[in-house]
C-alpha cells in the first residue's frame, strides 16, 4: 500500500487526477477485501465452535467467548464508514458460509473436535451443516438489530438455548 500512497501523491503532483482516481479505486478495493478477510476469520472461528457445540453437546465458557467475540468483531467490521451500510448485507452470509468457509471451517474444527478423533471427511458428515448454518445466521442477524451495549445480554440468552447452554448458564461460580 505504501507504493501506491506514493504513486497517489505523484499523480496529483503532476496533474494526472485520472490516474489519481484509479489509484484512489484500488485503495478502496485493498481496503475491502482485507476487511472482508478480517471477517471471514471470525466467520471461520465462530462456525469451528458451533462445530464443536454441535458434536459434543456442550458449551464451555472458552467457546461462548469465542462465539460472542467472533460476533462483536463482525458487527464492528460489517458496517460500513457511513454508519448505514453493510459490507456483508443480512442476506448473503448464507452464500458466504456455503462457499467459503464451512468447508475450512470442518476441517479445523476435525482438529479439536473431541481431541481430533475425526478426520474432517468423517467430521463433516456427522454435521448437520443445515443446523450450523441456521444457528450462525440467526447469531449474526443479531447485529443488525442489537446495538453493542445489549449484545452481549442477547447474545447470552441465545448461547443458554444451545447444547449444554443451560449448564453454562448456570453455572456456579
Amino acid at each position: 500500500m505504501t507504493q501506491e500512497l506514493i504513486d497517489l501523491r505523484t499523480c496529483i503532483q503532476e496533474g494526472r487526477y485520472a490516474d489519481a482516481l484509479a489509484i484512489v479505486d484500488e485503495l478502496e478495493g485493498m481496503s475491502k477485501q482485507a476487511i472482508l478477510r478480517n471477517i471471514q476469520a471470525y466467520l471461520k472461528i465462530l462456525l469451528i465452535h458451533l462445530i464443536k457445540n454441535q458434536v459434543e453437546q456442550r458449551l464451555t465458557g472458552s467457546w461462548a467467548n469465542s462465539i460472542r467475540n467472533s460476533v462483536r468483531e463482525i458487527k464492528k467490521l460489517n458496517i460500513k464508514d457511513n454508519k448505514t451500510s453493510y459490507y456483508i448485507n443480512l442476506g448473503e452470509w448464507q452464500n458466504l458460509i456455503e462457499e467459503e468457509i464451512i468447508e475450512d471451517a470442518i476441517a479445523d474444527a476435525s482438529e479439536e473436535v473431541m481431541n481430533g478423533n475425526f478426520t474432517r471427511s468423517q467430521l463433516s458428515a456427522m454435521l448437520d451443516k443445515n443446523q450450523i448454518l441456521t444457528t450462525a445466521s440467526s447469531l449474526l442477524a443479531l447485529t443488525y438489530t442489537y446495538s453493542p451495549k445489549e449484545l452481549p445480554a442477547i447474545m447470552d440468552d441465545y448461547l443458554s438455548q444451545l447444547a449444554g447452554g443451560e449448564d453454562w448458564i448456570n453455572r456456579e461460580k
